[in-house]
């Protein structure tokens, strides 16, 4: 007799799709069972409105961990810098797979790089994040730009460049990846230059906390797709981001970077950046340490960034405080 199949829930857009689907594959191997995907629309798939005006913060999670709460999926896989800082207290993030690339990407008309734009060149992003880091390197690089807020998945937004109404959009290399439009990438942002959402790249794979035998086995089960060195690092950056007490649509970016001495990865680099979406204000630091080697200690990495950024001006660049 075939074994009940697992139902992952998911969001139904193209991208939620894909990525759920190759875990849904990871998960079958791991667990021998049939994983069938569950689609559940969010309210930040049904809302017009700019994320930063709906709140942002678990616009696109909520249905999916009521579903997960009800009982009528039995994991739920969310872009992990969509997940609330704040950890569900009925919930677990059974694991965080190996992270795709962070960076963030431009595809632009005529397949140009973000300095090869036409001056006043209009460019598309639904992050203030985005629009804080490009302007300020614009202002400080002699570029004249015009950051327009988009919304919509990833082909309305490359839809704005064909149809010539903007000259660029900039997206998540990881998003792109996993749609297989990589190759539409006109330029790769290094972050050096723009400093991702923290947690871009990375999935978290979510289960309800282990209150019966069959929770605890799926958690087991789930835990054999965990990468340690992705969640060390993403949970750094996801503690930055609340010890600034902002949403994920605030204009905050962080990257974890573990450092390598040959094949032994010695040290933690976290970077964090707030602004201005003018780009006229930025604060922008970084710290390295030996890599935290619990949970608790990469939360305190992170946190200790942050204290450093709010005491250089931090919070009063953040607009919208979450709440």
């Amino acid at each position: 007799m075939t074994e009940k199949a697992l139902r992952l829930g998911t969001r139904r857009s193209k991208l939620a799709l894909a990525q759920s689907g190759q875990v849904a594959d990871a998960v079958s191997q791991v667990t021998g069972r049939p994983v069938e995907l569950v689609e559940i629309t969010t309210y930040g798939d049904v809302s017009r409105e700019h994320l930063a005006q709906i709140g942002g913060t678990g616009v696109f999670v909520a249905a999916l961990r009521e579903a997960l709460l009800r009982g009528e999926v039995d994991f739920a896989v969310h872009s992990l810098k969509d997940l609330p800082t704040a950890q569900h207290e009925d919930l677990v993030v059974a694991a965080v797979p190996v992270r795709e690339d962070p960076r963030d990407v431009v595809v632009a008309r005529d397949a140009r790089k973000l300095t090869d734009l036409p001056r006043g060149a209009r460019i598309g992003t639904g992050a203030p994040r985005r629009m804080a880091q490009l302007n300020a390197y614009a202002r400080t690089h002699g570029l004249e730009i015009e950051t327009v807020p988009i919304r919509g998945n990833v082909d309305t937004r490359i839809g704005y460049v064909h149809s010539g109404e903007l000259d660029a959009v900039v997206l998540a290399a990881a998003g792109l990846n996993r749609v297989g439009r990589i190759d539409e990438v006109t330029d790769f942002l290094s972050v050096d230059m723009v400093l991702p959402a923290p947690g871009q790249g990375a999935l978290a794979i979510e289960c309800r906390a282990a209150n019966t035998a069959q929770d605890v086995e799926l958690v087991a089960a789930l835990a054999e797709l965990d990468d340690p060195f992705t969640r060390v690092a993403v949970t750094a950056e996801r503690s930055l981001l609340a010890a600034l007490e902002a949403g994920c649509s605030a204009p905050v970016g962080a990257l974890a970077d573990l450092l390598a001495d040959g094949q032994i990865v010695k040290e933690m680099r976290l970077r964090g950046v707030v602004g201005t979406t003018d780009g006229s204000t930025l604060v922008q630091l970084s710290t390295t340490g030996p890599v935290p080697e619990t949970h608790e200690a990469a939360l305190a990495f992170g946190r200790e960034l942050a204290t450093d950024m709010l005491a250089q001006g931090a919070a009063g660049l953040m607009g919208e405080r979450a709440q």
